[in-house]
């Protein structure tokens, strides 16, 4: 394939005027091209034509592109790896494109830190250096379509185009109806991306397998001491998600082929976390575990005690920080407890540790969070603890105005921080000058304000890869946008 020049004719421009005379959009479409018939070679079986189109892929200019692009502008791109490098200017990333070579690569040690998980204990990261990072963003474009391709129909998590709330859904239209299943294994995999095994990831993994190797065995720093790595991928590699799907694909079906139609059998599965449905208990003890159990098995990787069990709908579970429960007969899926109390914890936390910030910074640091969450539930039954938790950020607020203003009354407290133009309404505002001197009024986002609405689920066998369903995703429609791109103000 030919390297399409994006520069103009004459003296050759610098380094940093080529990165900022790519073109983009053709970059994306070359490359969107390829990752099609790589997805098309793998549904006509021809794995050496597989193959050959990887070797392409890899070693195109556009990719390479792309790949810098993506480590270079993402939330870790402030991250550096044991080398302490970073991209930062328009020339150190076109020179890094020219760095992602094949031939001499070598994967450098990660550097190890630990970030706190939910139950308190740590979770290990696994930092890699920019150049690892942007050859596994570059052999994760071709390695993509071919893990879409061979994907679970229902498995959620770390796939373009799916989300926690098509795997929220897809919970719903499977326990719903009055003859849906009524038993629930709730399946959790121990330290998944620590435990993977690397020979069986070397065995099944459709990717060049030297540089596969690099990364598995790449070891790690910590306190200046190098540790090898035996199993596992890690996690803050930007390839790990995929390569633990991978491992995961097929569990839907060896499930499906241990049970009978009449069990009433469903695996919706986000990443390491899965739920399995079925008519009975027993179904699940003597069919579907077993099944579960041995499948793990063989790729390295066993079942969590603590975190498996086995529930009946009418007594509760949750799942991705949902909660689901049939009332009376009537499923009714909800923000989980755990998320709630999470979510109002840190944002407590948040106003209370900025005692003296300016008010229009804290609704800056507010309103993403409050969006974001609102965003994330309002798919589901939401309306009453939308409303709730705006009375309780509204109590934490005021007394955040009282601790600043201990001289001045209630009435002077909500005249200035909390009056709404409408009666029996409350909103907290400031006044702030915009760039161009302008003065405007940004608000706090309010939870109460975001619509419920049923989430569209993606159809279960589409993929961006598969061209008999372009259309079908040109088709959708973009997500409800609620708040104005390039602005901090909410509409």
């Amino acid at each position: 394939m030919t390297v399409q020049k994006f520069f103009v004719a004459g003296a050759a421009p610098a380094s940093g005027e080529r990165w900022n005379q790519v073109n983009w959009h053709q970059a994306q479409s070359q490359v969107h091209r390829l990752q099609m018939r790589i997805a098309k070679a793998v549904q006509q079986e021809k794995w050496g034509k597989v193959k050959a189109l990887q070797w392409l892929l890899t070693h195109s200019h556009h990719a390479k592109l792309l790949a810098v692009k993506r480590v270079s502008s993402n939330a870790g791109a402030k991250t550096s790896g044991i080398d302490k490098v970073r991209w930062q200017t328009p020339k150190q990333k076109y020179e890094a494109v020219k760095s992602l070579r094949r031939r001499g690569y070598k994967a450098q040690a990660l550097r190890r830190i630990y970030i706190p998980k939910k139950n308190g204990k740590l979770r290990p990261l696994g930092i890699p250096t920019m150049r690892d990072r942007a050859m596994q963003a570059l052999y994760l474009l071709a390695l993509e379509p071919v893990a879409e391709i061979q994907a679970d129909k229902n498995s959620y998590g770390f796939r373009p185009k799916r989300c926690a709330a098509d795997a929220s859904q897809q919970c719903f239209l499977s326990l719903a109806k009055k003859t849906s299943p009524q038993w629930i294994f709730e399946g959790d995999i121990k330290a998944c991306f620590d435990e993977i095994s690397h020979s069986w990831l070397m065995e099944n993994v459709l990717t060049d397998k030297i540089i596969l190797q690099q990364w598995l065995k790449s070891g790690y720093m910590q306190r200046g001491v190098f540790y090898d790595t035996e199993s596992g991928t890690p996690q803050g590699g930007i390839i790990s998600p995929v390569l633990a799907n991978i491992a995961l694909d097929g569990l839907e079906e060896v499930v499906k082929q241990a049970i009978r139609k009449g069990d009433k059998v469903n695996v919706i599965r986000y990443a390491d976390d899965f739920v399995i449905t079925a008519a009975s208990k027993e179904i699940l003890e003597e069919k579907v575990k077993p099944v579960v159990v041995a499948f793990l098995a063989k790729r390295g990787l066993q079942l969590s005690e603590e975190k498996t069990r086995l529930t009946h709908i009418d007594d509760d579970f949750d799942f991705l920080g949902f909660n689901f429960r049939k009332y009376n007969g009537k499923l009714l899926t909800k923000p989980s407890k755990k998320s709630i109390k999470t979510f109002l914890a840190n944002i407590r936390t948040l106003i209370k540790s900025h005692p003296t910030i300016k008010t229009e910074h804290l609704i800056w640091l507010l309103n993403p969070k409050l969006r974001g969450w609102a965003n994330y539930f309002r798919h589901v039954v939401s309306s009453k603890v939308f409303s709730k938790l705006d009375d309780a950020i509204f109590k934490t607020l005021y007394r955040w105005v009282k601790r600043r203003h201990q001289n001045q009354n209630a009435d002077w407290c909500y005249e200035k921080y909390f009056k709404h133009p409408m009666p029996v309404r409350w909103w907290f505002h400031a006044k702030t000058r915009t760039a161009d001197g302008k003065i405007i009024t940004l608000k706090l986002f309010k939870l109460s304000n975001v619509k419920i609405r049923r989430h569209l689920k993606i159809k279960a066998a589409a993929t961006p890869y598969d061209s008999a369903y372009t259309a079908y995703f040109s088709q959708l429609k973009p997500d409800l946008i609620l708040f104005k791109a390039g602005s901090r103000k909410w509409l």
